[in-house]
């Protein structure tokens, strides 16, 4: 510290005047500071100084009586600031660093500014410099400051009402969504009962009527029984007995006979349409929230020579999401919370499709050198394997300790994580080839699906035996680049000719378009899904930006 910092008790003034008890002063009264302590740079009444010198921090200070000051000194310095440090609060803010312009207490001097040569006693500063305290313009500033400030504070507020206003208006919105799905499905609950009212009723009307029919045969029976218990040895009368009894028999019995071979009762059940419950199961909530418009983020690092085209990503469980950025040949990590790139990797040729194998590691395709490169996730990125293939790779998924990997146009084959090959999927049951230009591929947990998201074909999905399960080919998805398997299971697949993002089920049946279709803005490249937030992120064709929405 330069020697201008030093404090030099000679220079006090013999005509220092009457001066007040600092510690009474703070607290709004006026009592002359008849002591004067040289460590604290203070002066105090005889009551507070008893209160100092009780202070543990401020034992064994020297404390002269205000005569003494004045037979010591030579020239009146400024009064010491009584303003206490923030950081260090038994001591005073009393040492300025002219070199950085700013003022803090001897530890913060000692500590902050222990290189700088100009550090000096303010009072001391303030008696050997022309230096005038600009004190009405910062009162000035500081009042203009405090009034934007206010005027900012009552924007937030009003923005906050509005925000409560409009979250309740969105909340009476779902109850009445709710209430319409509730009337929908009271409306099916009663269809379904009338229905099952009208068909008993129907089947009832057939069982009296039944019964009617059989009272009939059984009051023929009982008569013509009685008439041959009435008859006398009239012989006519017995031989018509007779007849009349044989018909009535015939009758009769074909009537029993008819009964036997059908049954009284027909057996009826209900069938749910389970449909409706399978989409329900597949929603995670009434709607799509959104904020208005969308925020993008730009991806693009100083060594970048191009335009960012980043062709897929994943996204790990602790937020952090690895971008493929094939134009610049690059992996680049970035974390969900903010969305700016943290570090990235080089890799020797542009990558296609990356997928997550654990929370350490991914795997990447690179096509031009046909291999599938691992890149361990720690602090710095890096190769830690690479399994060559004999065909330009563009696809990538990873489940059940099985690697599937497409070609660009043709097949989707299955891997061992060492890189022998085990199976190869191209044509149907029929001979006919499966796909022309695949450009992404996900699986489920177990393997047990396959979706690959072919440019001419649309959406395949396949069982891990090769079958074809279902396929979406449609003109609400015209040229599909990318699919991404969410937490929920569900499938996201961007339509680069169609400008949008579909949703699927698991078995491939199209649920809804979470995003709609805007050819006013560049295609869309890829889309992923972060879980923990949960937002809908998607990449643009040549594009230094990524695009996040709500969901």
């Amino acid at each position: 510290m330069a020697t201008g910092g030093q404090i030099n008790t000679d220079i006090l003034s013999d005509e220092i005047l009457d001066v007040s008890c600092s510690m009474c002063k703070n607290q709004g009264k006026n009592a002359e500071g008849d002591k004067y302590c040289e460590d604290c740079k203070d002066y105090f009444c005889v009551s507070c100084v008893k209160v100092h010198s009780k202070v543990p921090l401020c034992a064994g200070h020297k404390v002269l009586d205000k005569s003494q000051v004045k037979s010591r000194s030579r020239k009146s310095l400024p009064r010491a600031p009584t303003e206490r440090c923030d950081r260090h609060s038994h001591k005073h803010i009393d040492m300025y660093c002219q070199f950085h312009d700013n003022v803090g207490c001897l530890t913060c001097m000692a500590v902050d500014h222990r290189l700088c040569k100009n550090i000096f006693y303010i009072p001391e500063f303030i008696q050997n410099n022309t230096y005038k305290v600009a004190s009405r313009e910062i009162q000035t500033k500081l009042k203009a400051l405090d009034t934007t400030l206010e005027k900012q504070a009552y924007r937030f507020q009003q923005d906050k009402q509005r925000l409560l206003m409009r979250k309740a208006e969105i909340l009476a919105d779902i109850r009445k969504f709710r209430q319409e799905i509730n009337d929908h499905i009271d409306k099916l609950e009663k269809s379904s009962i009338n229905e099952i009212e009208d068909k008993v009723k129907y089947l009832e009307d057939k069982i009296e009527d039944g019964l009617k029919q059989l009272q009939t045969k059984k009051s023929m029976v009982t008569s013509a029984k009685d008439k041959f218990a009435s008859t006398n040895t009239n012989q006519a009368d017995e031989f018509v007995y007779v007849k009349m009894g044989e018909e009535t028999a015939n009758v009769a019995n074909q009537y029993t006979e008819h009964v036997k071979m059908k049954s009284t009762v027909e057996d009826i059940e209900f069938q749910p349409d389970r449909s409706i419950l399978k989409k329900l199961k597949h929603k995670n909530n009434l709607g799509t929230l959104t904020e208005k418009g969308n925020k993008s983020y730009n991806v693009k690092v100083r060594s970048d020579e191009n335009v960012c085209d980043i062709t897929s990503a994943c996204c790990m469980e602790d937020g952090t999401i690895i971008l493929a950025d094939h134009s610049n040949n690059k992996l680049k990590r970035l974390h969900s919370y903010n969305y700016t790139v943290t570090n990235y990797y080089d890799l020797p040729g542009g990558p296609h499709q990356v997928c997550l194998i654990n929370n350490k590691q991914v795997a990447v395709t690179i096509p031009s050198l046909k291999e599938v490169n691992f890149i361990s996730l720690e602090r710095k990125m890096e190769t830690a394997n690479k399994i060559n293939t004999d065909f330009r790779c563009f696809g990538l998924a990873y489940a059940n300790n099985t690697l599937f990997i497409s070609d660009e146009y043709t097949s989707v084959y299955m891997y061992t994580f060492y890189g022998s090959k085990l199976n190869q999927f191209s044509q149907n049951q029929s001979g006919h080839k499966l796909f022309s230009d695949i450009r992404s591929i996900a699986v489920n947990k177990y393997a047990a699906r396959i979706y690959v998201a072919d440019y001419n074909n649309g959406l395949i999905v396949l069982n891990n035996n090769g079958q074809v399960i279902t396929s979406f080919n449609d003109e609400q998805l015209k040229g599909a680049t990318c699919c991404y398997l969410t937490e929920e299971s569900g499938v996201l697949v961007s339509g680069f000719g169609s400008y949008n993002v579909l949703e699927f089920s698991p078995d491939g049946e199209l649920l809804e378009e979470v995003l709609k279709a805007d050819s006013r803005k560049k295609r869309i490249e890829s889309v992923f899904c972060i879980q923990q937030m949960p937002k809908i992120c998607i990449s643009r064709w040549m594009d230094d930006n990524i695009e996040v929405y709500d969901i």
